[in-house]
Formats: structure tokens, C-alpha cells, sequence
């Protein structure tokens, strides 16, 4: 079964009030875990948001790479030893990026959010990411090591500030995407509380490929 196109879409504005709302250009597919008949429950979570990466921006599951093409690339590119292919380990953002580069997806560029920060001080960055045509943003930590997408940002009124989070650790096979919206696997949380001040986070900003676009104006 086909994974699921832009399951953000219908969900109500989380700020009460005035507020500077941004979301994701494009389109994007949903992986999760064994969307695809493989049981990568406990592991695979950084694949199926890198997948998600893949598949954007033209909601296309065209070129977005199985799991186990994904360990076999960073096992030749050396960044995995050998035997990594075929395993149960996870990967994160910085393999995300190195990834993206080498199967010819979006532009994937790495922030790091020192441990304490919190996501607080990257809002206006990722506010500006997404008014200007940015993807979804790939979130992941060390403490918080449960990889998860951004497709959004609402701040404001006051210090509200809220994040759409896309959650690949769901199993089984939605039916549409309301059925995800009711259960939390994607929607709006509040910045405060969705992530933990105890872990430091990666961010994987996607935003067109240059070249593809060019190969396609060509």
C-alpha cells in the first residue's frame, strides 16, 4: 500500500490569536515504521523520516531508497564499518545528510542545538526555512534519540511558539490522514514540552536541489 500524501493537511492553527504560522512548500509522503513489510520497530525511525525527506517535494515515492539501500550507501561510502547492511542500527541526522547528497534528493543542511537549548532559540531559523520554500526538517538527540520531522512552525501570540511534528514511530496501515491527526502521529505541539532540555538535537533543513531543478529547466 502506497504511503500516505501531506498528512498535515486539514489541521486546525494551534496559536489562539494572531501568530506567525509556517508550513512546508511541496509535498511529502508519510513512511513509518513497516510501511513497507519490513518490522523496523525500535530502530528504524531515522530511515522512515529520511524516506519522508526523500519523497519531497514532490510527494513522490520516485528515488526515495528502501531501508537496506540506505545501510548498503553509508557502508560503501565508509561511513558505516562493514556488516552494516542488513542490521538493526539506527542512523540519524548526519547520516540523513550524507544520504540525501549521495541518492540526489533535496539539499540537506545539518544545525546543531547544543544540550539545555532546547529548540527555543531555533524558531525564527526554522520560521524562515519554512516561508522560504524549505522541506521538512529532520529532528533527532541523543537523550530525545526518537527521530521525528518538522513540517512547520506558529509563533506567537506572546511566547506561544508550537512545531508540526511528523512522528514515523507509528504501526499498522492508516486509512486516511485523519485517522493519524485524531491518534497525535502528526499535529502541533508546543515547543516547551515536545522536546527534551536534557538532550542536544541535530537538524536536517531540506530545501530544493539546485541540480535536479536545473536538469529539470534544462
Amino acid at each position: 500500500m502506497a504511503p500516505l500524501k501531506d498528512v498535515h493537511q486539514g489541521l486546525a492553527p494551534p496559536c489562539r490569536g494572531p501568530a506567525r504560522l509556517a508550513v512546508l512548500s511541496g509535498h511529502y509522503l508519510y513512511y513509518h515504521y513497516g510501511c513497507d513489510g519490513l518490522d523496523d520497530r525500535g530502530w528504524g525511525c531515522g530511515y522512515r523520516t529520511l524516506q519522508t525527506l526523500c519523497s519531497w517535494p514532490e510527494g513522490q515515492s520516485t528515488g526515495v531508497p528502501e531501508v537496506v539501500a540506505v545501510q548498503a550507501a553509508l557502508e560503501d561510502m565508509g561511513d558505516k564499518p562493514p556488516g552494516f547492511r542488513g542490521s538493526r542500527s539506527w542512523i540519524g541526522c548526519v547520516e540523513a545528510s550524507l544520504c540525501l547528497a549521495h541518492f540526489g534528493g533535496p539539499q540537506g543542511r545539518l544545525c546543531h542545538v547544543p544540550r539545555g537549548a532546547g529548540l527555543q532559540g531555533e524558531l525564527e531559523r526554522l520560521y524562515s526555512h519554512f516561508t522560504g520554500g524549505g522541506g521538512p526538517v529532520m529532528v533527532g538527540g541523543d537523550a530525545d534519540a526518537r527521530s521525528k520531522a518538522l513540517l512547520g512552525v506558529c509563533l506567537g501570540p506572546g511566547t506561544e511558539a508550537y512545531v508540526l511534528i511528523l512522528d514515523p514511530h507509528y504501526w499498522g496501515t492508516p486509512e486516511n490522514p485523519s485517522e493519524l491527526q485524531a491518534a497525535g502521529w502528526v499535529g502541533w505541539q508546543e515547543v516547551s514540552t515536545a522536546f527534551d532540555p536534557n538532550s542536544f538535537y541535530n537538524l536536517c533543513l531540506t530545501s530544493p536541489n539546485s541540480d535536479k531543478h536545473q536538469h529539470t529547466l534544462d
